[in-house]
């Protein structure tokens, strides 16, 4: 909306809204003109914008009065000029009313400036920007008219800065002030100055491409430059300020949300679009009478961004399809009536577009615009809203209108204001709630005041459908009856597309609860009894963000249920429902869910099943569907239990998986799946069971059936099988033998399941047949086994007897008869005993192993023993019977001793052992008679061997060597008796023994130079060349050999020194047979000898320019670094050392001197031996010589410096001549180069030369006589130069960049080599990480730094060119500074909100208007940081301390902060790292806000012995005396019932309030005495407690009891109170009456003293202060106290009569107990 003196986006496109109230001026206020003066000082009238801000309505009056502070009261001049005001109403393009204005300071709502003529009492405009800043965030600023002012002051006008209330800074304001107060005369004065701050951010695209995506509020300096008085413009421009918006931000990109307290109802806040507007993008043709768009004159061009055109003639919109870029458009109060507004459908950017006071009648035209966010049509002749939706629009005013419905209501995701005053929509009743429900929680504000709570709260009750109702014209009710209202609008748009014959009785969707099912109910009926097919439903979902939003379809959700998402929160459902009949599908129909809430995080089971057949053996498996509710997803809880009939559960121990296998057990019994859901976080929900049918037995069946038992003949086997299949019954089983002529089996027995094998069966199989059969009789299917074949019974042996001559070493033989086996497979085992019974193996002694030979040679130890033969049948395949035993008839008998063989092993060599060997028979042997021999040939009769005579082995000695050896053995039995001598000689001669050492050691000490011998002991034969190897061990124990050592000895060199010396021998005999190799101990370590020179010479000339070297021996140890050292010997014996190298080069020095060389042996260790020096002859000079002369290459502007060697003594003053030549000519030609050609030039006389220009291309020269010291010449030497003198390199040095101004820099530099060509320039930009980019198009010596050089150094690159464009190397400057733009400044922060307890205050910061900053905080803002202090006294200075986690612009006021000051910092960094100065905001002390409560609940567990408790969050300063006020409610009924007495925050429950809720009424009180809004709890209806509850049951149920009570007939009150002032009663209670009896005793009978009906007035009381107590009133004349010994007994009577006594209640208290009755 505009100000009716100030056009909309004039110059500043942010405009305030003011709707309510909307301006206090009167139209005579508005245009003053005044008559033209002939005075020159006059100048022409122009506009003056002067700002105010206006926060609440207190501040109202007080912002007219600062207006007139700006201008003082004008002042007229005596002439005739006489000022007329000429009263103009100027029209409202968002069709507020204007508001009548007030010149008193205590009339609210007053913005208008003061009648003309009067002074008012104003404050400084100081004070009015300190009061208006905290207000800047909050809303918008209303333009005012400011007062005429004269003509004759125009000159001071242009001089006076007015003062805006959001000025630079305060001091800018207070240096105003003066300036200010000056008069001022105009003809008007139309203001034009607003503040706007964004109050909620959405995401949208850009207004510029170029901007950044954060949007800033920024406060600069705004001209609205008019053609009609350019002079005062410029002199406003150069002093106002006002609020304006970085043309770079991105708006919609970012907006922060604002609470709606935090928001003055009195403005609307308009869009920010571009705030500088040229005359290039600006068109301002306001009241010119303007007839059409396509008018010559009018000027129409693309580029125009702000049009305003109102005020004017226009019928049509042709022509405007040109403005594309168009972002204000005003075309209020012109001719328009509708439709036909297609054409603005080019105007893609327009985000403001006034249409006010026109004749439009419908909107349906309006194209829909992407970033249009304000729209007025007010003060038109709409009757609806029906448009196309717009998703960017925020502002919509349509007030004055002849809107009387909302059908065709637009989508408006974004809508926050709504205006639509003084339209007839207003009778309908709750249009706020039905415009809540259209637009959505958007809506901030409905007809300029914040939404009401009443109504708020109202449009939660209406069903989700109710917004496409509204759209679609259904007429607004109560929520009550909303339900079914818009089922049947909807009901009425579907009927005739319904299947034929079938009606909707329910269309709805459950309440959406996040990872929970959410269920569709979609029910048809048919209206008659049909055969036709049933109808079936598909389903598909969808999912929007409001209802009258586009909803998009969810992939796969095509069932009944849908489970919604984490990210479908706080999102609406809609399922479409496609009825489908036969092969005919119909249209759908559909529900729309409430938004999706969040899930509570408990899960439950919404479905569980059992798979599987419910037979034995089968695995079943039970399948829960859970819904998470918003937790994780865990692992439940599973068990298995077993009912049987008419019996609980059991759990099934180890069944705790969801899978289980039914047993036997399982048969006739229930199976029960208990499933318990538990989330990740451990969160548990209800278990849910599953019962199943009753397990049935599978059919009968067996299985692994098998024959135990060996199947031999004469043994028993058995078959057997796994039975499964119930209980089993008879099974039968059946026996089968094999025929071997035919295969098949023939039945043998049956019934039983054992079988004895006959004779018969053997070599045959037999076959077993198993018949399952339950107990039921069932028969299952057969099963067989076939055995293997039967064998016949193990083998035995009969007749057995020993065959043989029973003497030693004779061979006896073992028969026998066998049967079932053979002989040949049959075993014989051989014994000895001493006995000739036998008595098992106990006695026997074996002589052999099982073997199948039956024959046994006697062994000599059976000599004297019985001979004993186990004989063992067995059958080919290894089977065997029992063992025979058979013994012989007497002992064996012994023979005379003699050798049955006798033999000699061993080997025949020296040193090998001879054994001899022999077998005796005949007795037990005695002393038996050995011999060696010794034989040369093998016939002679030998010599015998004393040494070992008596012994079986002989080492064989050197003797033995080429001979034969034989041995000779006499046997001799143990009684003496000899028997015949045996020989026997060896099969050859004695071989000499392998060569060997017996011995090795080292002989000689361990010092270096020492001869070290082996001493050796050999073995094997003759020696002859042994091979001897030395060797060298270091301390690690590393061996090396030691080279060229290989004889007897070795004399010890220095390089043993430290080492371990070991010698190794291989033993070589005569014949070249070499033996092993024998390594010696070591000897050591060597220790060196004294270090010694033995001999020292020199080796070189004597002559100088000769070197000199030596030749020194060492000798005493390793050796170590030697000094030698060098003397020149000169005059008296005076020695000069010359050096310590390795040799002496001869100089001129040492001419006519000698040369000393000193020589001192150093042992490694450090050990110095004695020093020995030799001198030389005199040494002879040399004649001077030129050895070497060169001439390098030779380049321009280089320095050539000859190389020359020189030779003769000491050098003299030399002669050297430079030529040139062009030619090249001879080198032979060059001896007398002065006159070998008329070409040659002598250039110079020096000894170097630097070429210039003009050798380029010529050979130089150089002529050199060498000349000794003494004048002697030598031959002189010429050298000449290879090539030409070539001409140098181009090259640049000192390359540079300078810096000439702001963003331009120079590049310089030096060029050398030749004449200079085009050289080539080039800029370079350097990265952070080092990386050089080229810069395209950057080709000369200066350069202007773009965007894209921030953040970035900059190098001149310089490429010298030489003049034959020879190109030299590119040189490159050093790195400039990085380059960085100007650094974000902040100049002024401001704060919105108020200081007060809850509120929020909002920091925004103030960009300076200049174009570069404008520019950096467009492009380079990275972020802004916030931090937020509070103020605390210290002394009498003021300190602030920083809250903690408080970074964000924004920061709600808490209880801790009252009193307090509180502070904003602000500092904004640039993308470059850079921080700007921080800039502070500071607020005045906190007061404390209106007390109230939040989450008020009751605690208690909800029976009515229970203590109850209210508990709740208090805010608003410090909490005084609140009040509590405890009541009863009963379920269902809106009327609460007070209990006296009940006032504190606990409540104890009694039996008084079962059945009813608790509500607690908590008034919030500040300790001021502020009262704040009452809030209220209530807990769910209060239940009797379970003990108390069974006792009450079971005595209704009886319907007659009798308790014993104790009666107080004294009802006055008692000091002290006990039972002893009571008397006892019997209180007999049933269905129809209760009365009370007095005992009888023995003197009188038992007698009623109470006894009444349950008619009312019949009623039971209880009392607080006394839990045993009641008091039962059967009328006003007849009541009875009576006391119990507990409150439980207390309370069961009084339920027990309550409910006794329900027929005359309203409600039963059967029903309240849940008993039915």
């Amino acid at each position: 909306m505009e100000d009716p003196e100030a056009q909309p986006g004039e110059d500043l496109v942010v405009k305030p809204l003011k709707l309510e109230n909307q301006f206090a001026q009167s139209p005579a206020e508005s245009v003053k003109k005044v008559a033209k003066s002939g005075k020159s000082s006059e100048a022409a009238e122009s506009k003056v914008s002067t700002p105010v801000n206006s926060t609440r309505k207190k501040s109202d009056a007080r912002n007219g009065s600062e207006l007139s502070s700006g201008f003082a009261r004008s002042t007229v001049s005596s002439s005739s000029r006489a000022s007329n005001s000429v009263a103009v109403s100027r029209r409202n393009s968002t069709g507020g009313v204007p508001e009548k204005s007030s010149a008193s300071s205590a009339r609210p709502q007053n913005n208008s400036s003061t009648v003309a003529g009067k002074k008012p009492s104003t404050p400084s405009a100081t004070e009015s920007v300190r009061r208006s800043l905290p207000e800047l965030r909050r809303s918008s600023l209303p333009s005012v008219a400011t007062k005429p002012t004269s003509r004759a002051n125009l000159s001071e006008t242009r001089k006076s800065v007015p003062v805006s209330v959001v000025g630079r800074s305060l001091s800018t304001s207070t240096a105003s002030d003066t300036s200010i107060q000056r008069t001022v005369r105009k003809s008007t004065v139309k203001p034009a100055l607003s503040a706007s701050s964004s109050l909620k951010k959405t995401a949208s695209s850009s207004l510029d491409s170029t901007a950044s995506s954060t949007s800033r509020k920024t406060i600069s300096k705004v001209s609205s430059p008019s053609t009609r008085s350019p002079t005062v413009s410029r002199g406003f421009r150069a002093g106002s300020l006002s609020l304006s918006l970085d043309r770079s931000s991105n708006l919609s990109g970012r907006k922060k949300t604002v609470s709606s307290e935090s928001t003055d109802s009195r403005f609307i806040v308009l869009p920010q679009v571009e705030i500088k507007a040229g005359d290039d993008v600006r068109l301002d043709l306001r009241g010119h009478r303007v007839r059409s768009l396509n008018a010559s004159g009018l000027n129409l061009s693309p580029n125009l961004e702000f049009v305003y055109l109102r005020d004017n003639l226009l019928s049509t919109l042709e022509g405007v399809e040109i403005l594309t870029r168009v972002k204000v458009l005003d075309l209020s109060f012109n001719d328009f009536k509708g439709p036909g507004f297609e054409p603005l459908e080019n105007c893609r950017a327009l985000q403001q577009l006034y249409l006010a006071g026109n004749q439009i009648t419908s909107l349906a035209s309006l194209p829909q615009l992407p970033n249009l966010e304000f729209l007025s049509v007010a003060q038109n002749k709409l009757k609806s809203l029906a448009m196309a939706s717009q998703p960017r629009l925020q502002v919509l005013a349509a007030s004055k209108n002849r809107i009387s419905t909302l059908k065709g209501f637009p989508y408006l995701p974004v809508l926050e204001h709504l205006r639509v005053e003084e339209n007839p929509i207003l009778k309908m009743p709750h249009l706020e709630a039905a415009s809540i429900l259209l637009v959505g929680p958007t809506l901030k504000k409905f007809n300029d005041r914040d939404l009401s709570r009443d109504e708020l709260a109202l449009a939660k009750r209406y069903p989700p459908q109710t917004a496409l109702c509204i759209r679609d014209g259904w007429e607004f009710c109560r929520p009550e009856q909303a339900a079914d209202s818009t089922f049947r609008c909807l009901f009425d748009q579907w009927k005739d597309h319904f299947p034929p014959g079938y009606l909707l009785k329910e269309a709805s969707i459950d309440k959406p609860f996040e990872e929970d099912a959410c269920r569709c109910h979609f029910v048809f009926v048919q209206e008659s009894i049909s055969s036709d097919p049933d109808i079936i439903l598909k389903y598909k979902w969808f999912l929007g963000e409001r209802t009258l939003s586009n909803f998009t379809a969810i992939a796969d959700a095509n069932g009944e249920v849908y489970w919604p998402k984490h990210e479908d929160i706080d999102k609406i459902l809609k399922v479409e429902c496609t009825p489908v009949l036969g092969q005919t599908e119909y249209p759908p129909i559909f529900a729309i869910s409430s938004p999706v809430a969040r899930g509570n995080g408990i899960p439950k089971v919404v479905n569980l099943e059992v798979h599987g057949e419910l037979v034995e053996g089968n695995v079943i498996k039970g399948h829960a569907k859970v819904a998470w509710c918003g937790g994780t997803s865990g692992k439940g809880v599973a068990s298995w239990l077993r009912r049987r009939w008419n019996s609980s559960p059991v759990v099934i121990a180890g069944a705790e998986d969801e899978e289980y296998g039914l047993t036997i057990d399982d048969i006739d019994s229930s199976l029960v799946f208990m499933y318990t859901p538990v989330t990740e976080e451990g969160a548990k929900g209800e278990p849910q069971y599953k019962y199943t049918d009753f397990v049935r037995a599978a059919p009968p069946s067996v299985s692994n059936v098998r024959i135990i038992g060996d199947v031999v003949e004469g043994n028993v086997i058995r078959g057997v099988g796994n039975y499964f299949g119930g209980r089993e019954g008879p099974s039968k089983f059946e026996w089968l033998r094999e025929n071997k002529e035919t295969g098949d089996f023939l039945l043998v027995t049956s019934g039983t399941s054992e079988y004895t094998l006959t004779k018969e069966d053997v070599g045959r199989r037999l076959a077993f047949i198993y018949i399952p059969i339950n107990f039921e009789g069932q028969e299952g299917e057969s099963l067989s086994i076939v055995s293997g074949t039967v064998r016949q019974a193990p083998p035995k042996v009969t007749n057995v007897k020993i065959i043989g001559d029973l003497r030693e070493n004779s061979k006896v033989t073992v028969t026998g008869t066998v049967t079932g086996g053979t002989e040949g497979s049959s075993r014989v085992q051989w014994f000895k005993t001493k006995s000739l019974t036998l008595n098992g193996e106990n006695d026997l002694e074996a002589m052999s192993t099982s073997k199948v030979a039956k024959a046994f040679r006697i062994p000599l130890g059976a000599v004297g023993y019985y001979i004993v033969a186990k004989y063992t049948p067995m059958t080919p395949d290894g089977e065997s019977g029992e063992a025979v035993y058979v013994i012989t008839e007497r002992s064996v008998e012994t023979l005379p001793p003699s050798l049955n063989f006798l033999s000699i092993t061993g080997d025949y060599t020296e040193g090998g052992i001879l054994t001899a060997s022999y077998g005796y028979i005949g007795g037990h042997e005695g002393k038996s008679i050995y011999n060696w021999y010794l034989h040369e040939v093998e016939n002679d009769t030998g010599t015998l061997i004393h040494e070992v005579s008596g012994l079986l082995q002989y080492r064989v000695t050197k003797d033995a060597i080429g001979k034969f050896i034989s041995f000779q053995c006499t046997p001799v039995r143990d009684d003496g008796i000899v028997g015949e001598p045996r020989t026997c000689l060896g099969q050859e001669r004695v071989r000499p023994g392998s060569p060997r050492l017996l011995a090795l050691q080292i002989v000689g000490d361990a010092v270096e130079g020492t001869i070290l011998s082996v001493d050796k002991r050999y073995w094997g034969g003759e020696e002859g060349s042994s091979v001897f190897r030395w060797f060298r061990t270091s301390s690690d124990g590393s061996q090396c050999e030691i080279r060229d050592a290989s004889g007897s000895s070795y004399m010890l060199s220095i390089d043993d020194i430290g080492f371990f010396i070991s010698v190794s021998c291989e033993p070589v005999r005569s014949d070249w047979a070499r033996g092993p190799i024998v390594l010696s101990e070591q000897i050591g370590p060597i220790v060196a000898g004294p270090p010694t020179c033995q001999s020292l010479e020199f080796l070189g000339s004597m002559m100088e320019g000769q070197r000199l070297s030596f030749i020194a021996s060492y000798t005493g140890g390793e050796k170590g670094d030697c000094f030698h050292e060098w003397f020149r010997l000169k005059n008296k014996g005076v020695k000069e050392k010359l050096s310590t190298d390795e040799f002496l080069d001869l100089t001129l020095d040492d001419v006519g001197r000698s040369i000393e060389l000193v020589y001192t042996p150093i042992r490694k260790d450090g050990v110095k031996g004695n020093p020995r020096s030799i001198i030389s002859y005199e040494i002879s000079p040399a004649d001077p010589v030129g050895l070497d002369l060169v001439i390098p290459d030779c380049h321009e502007n280089q320095e050539a410096i000859p190389q020359k060697k020189y030779c003769g003594g000491q050098e003299g003053v030399g002669s050297y001549t430079w030529y040139r030549t062009r030619t090249n000519p001879n080198e032979l030609a060059w001896t007398d180069i002065s006159s070998s050609s008329e070409d040659v030039e002598m250039c110079a006389q020096t000894f170097s030369y630097t070429p210039s220009l003009e050798d380029v291309g010529a050979y130089l020269a150089l002529r050199w006589l060498p000349t000794r010291v003494d004048g002697r010449s030598g031959k002189p030497v010429v050298a000449i130069s290879i090539s030409p003198v070539l001409p140098a390199p181009p090259v640049v040095s000192s390359v540079r960049v300078e810096k000439l101004a702001s963003g331009i820099y120079s590049g310089e530099g030096e060029y050398s080599g030749g004449y200079e060509g085009s050289s080539l320039f080039s800029w370079y930009r350097e990265t952070n990480d080092g990386t050089i980019i080229l810069i395209n198009g950057a080709n000369s010596k200066t350069y202007e730094v773009t965007d894209a050089d921030y953040n970035s150094r900059l190098l001149f690159g310089y490429t010298p060119v030489r003049s034959d464009t020879v190109v030299g190397e590119l040189r490159l400057s050093e790195p400039t500074e990085i380059v960085l733009p100007e650094l974000p400044m902040v100049e002024m922060l401001a704060l919105t909100g108020k200081a007060i307890e809850g509120d929020v205050l909002t920091a925004f910061e103030v960009i300076p208007k200049s174009e570069i900053q404008q520019r950096v905080w467009s492009k380079y803002k990275k972020d802004v940081r916030y931090q937020w202090f509070f103020s605390s006294e210290t002394g009498d200075r003021k300190c602030f301390e920083p809250l903690p986690s408080q970074h964000s612009c924004s920061l709600k006021v808490r209880f801790e902060d009252i009193g307090r000051c509180l502070k904003c910092e602000c500092i904004v960094t640039d993308v470059f790292g850079r921080s700007s100065e921080p800039a502070y905001a500071e607020t005045a002390s906190v007061l404390p806000g209106i007390p109230r409560i939040d989450k008020l609940e009751i605690e208690g567990r909800g029976f009515h012995t229970n203590l109850y408790a209210v508990r709740g969050t208090y805010t608003g300063g410090r909490e005084g005396k609140s009040k509590i006020q405890w009541l009863r409610s009963m379920v269902g009924s809106p009327d609460l019932i007070s209990i006296p007495g009940e006032t504190g925050r606990m409540y104890e429950a009694n039996v008084d309030d079962v059945g009813y809720r608790l509500v607690a009424i908590y008034t919030p009180i500040r300790e001021d005495g502020i009262e704040g809004q009452p809030i209220s709890a209530s807990t769910e209806p209060i239940a009797v407690e379970p003990d108390v509850y069974k006792e009450v049951k079971q005595k209704l149920d009886l319907g007659s009891v009798k308790f014993k009570v104790l009666c107080d007939k004294d009802r006055n009150p008692k000091e002290v109170s006990g039972e002893g002032c009571l008397e006892r009663r019997i209180l007999e209670i049933n269905k129809k009456r209760v009365k009370v009896v007095k005992p009888g005793s023995k003197t009188s009978f038992p007698t009623t003293e109470i006894r009444g009906s349950y008619a009312p007035p019949f009623h039971v009381e209880v009392f607080r202060n006394d839990q045993r107590r009641l008091r039962i009133v059967v009328d006003s004349e007849n009541e009875v106290d009576l006391m119990v010994h507990s409150r439980h007994i207390r309370d069961v009577i009084v339920l027990v009569i309550r409910g006794l006594a329900q027929r005359f209640n309203s409600t039963s208290l059967n029903s309240l107990l849940k008993i039915e009755a």
